[in-house]
């Protein structure tokens, strides 16, 4: 399952640790799947709701439900992992697209021994993108930059982003929009995993070939049959994960609950993150219903 793993992390720390015990009953079962969640109870006044996104899908695979525009239309904000305005920010975008760079002058090179190089550099050229372009791109960019479904996606001008589309909804209903996190934070938190690592992660994802692109297609499918519990199990099946899933998911679904509560007592909100975040006896839900929420399923 490395391939997923790759273009998950990309789509795809501060807090203590709360053992998983203590959460695990709290966890969404397979009767309870669905994206789109009510939060309601713990003195809210009204209700704020939370929906899993994919970041990048096939435009024939997009859908937006009645149900979750109607609760879109409920909110008085819209939060991201990320603050969406940023990203037309070029004086803020430019500073972080640098740090997706390697520190040191470091390049593939210094990571990959001469035979992984060369299957690196034939997959990107085979993808019309010269390796010498990129090659200091830091691995775990590259290994969701290069995977075989987003470049056919992108080819044939059929990618859309459930970030992008709420976005533009946001922006119709004049909402104000915020963020989970800083850029800057989220671009540091591949700094946690160390290059060698990562780079392995890019040779892997290569190697998978065929059967990367049918993981993905598994993905999709469960991401429309809105299989939280599948797509949780996915990722704790995944080898590639080992000791950096609790940076890329549990320890962020952690440091979301403070500012998720914040952000819910002022107004109503609507919470737009990866689905991956959101299952398991550490995702975003286990964590608010363990805090005294109430979570809803709204299929």
């Amino acid at each position: 399952m490395r391939y997923t793993f790759a273009f998950l992390a990309w789509l795809l720390v501060i807090t203590p640790w709360l053992p998983a015990q203590t959460t695990a009953q709290y966890a969404p079962t397979a009767a309870e799947n669905a994206l789109l969640w009510e939060i309601s109870g713990a003195g809210l006044p009204e209700p704020s709701y939370l929906f899993g996104t994919i970041h990048l899908i096939s435009k024939a695979d997009f859908v937006l439900t009645d149900r979750t525009t109607q609760a879109f239309a409920k909110t008085n904000r819209v939060a991201f992992e990320i603050n969406m305005e940023e990203m037309n920010d070029i004086s803020k975008l430019m500073p972080m697209l640098m740090k997706a760079f390697m520190s040191n002058g470091k390049t593939l090179r210094d990571l990959l021994s001469k035979e992984e190089y060369a299957l690196v550099k034939a997959h990107f050229e085979g993808i019309g993108l010269p390796l010498m372009l990129v090659e200091r791109i830091k691995p775990m960019f590259l290994s969701a930059l290069g995977s075989g479904d987003m470049s056919q996606m992108q080819a044939n001008g059929e990618t859309v982003s459930y970030e992008i589309e709420l976005m533009k909804l946001a922006q119709e209903q004049q909402k104000q929009v915020a963020g989970l996190e800083t850029m800057a934070f989220q671009m540091s938190v591949f700094d946690s995993i160390p290059y060698e690592a990562q780079a392995r992660m890019l040779v892997e994802s290569i190697q998978a070939g065929k059967d990367g692109n049918e993981q993905f297609e598994a993905l999709v499918a469960l991401y429309k049959a809105q299989d939280l519990v599948g797509l949780n199990a996915m990722l704790e099946t995944d080898e590639s994960i080992g000791q950096y899933g609790d940076i890329l998911l549990a320890k962020r679904n952690r440091n979301w609950v403070p500012v998720m509560k914040d952000m819910m007592r002022e107004k109503p909100t609507f919470f737009a993150v990866g689905a991956g975040h959101l299952a398991g006896e550490q995702g975003v839900i286990a964590l608010l219903r363990a805090e005294g929420y109430t979570l809803k399923p709204l299929k």
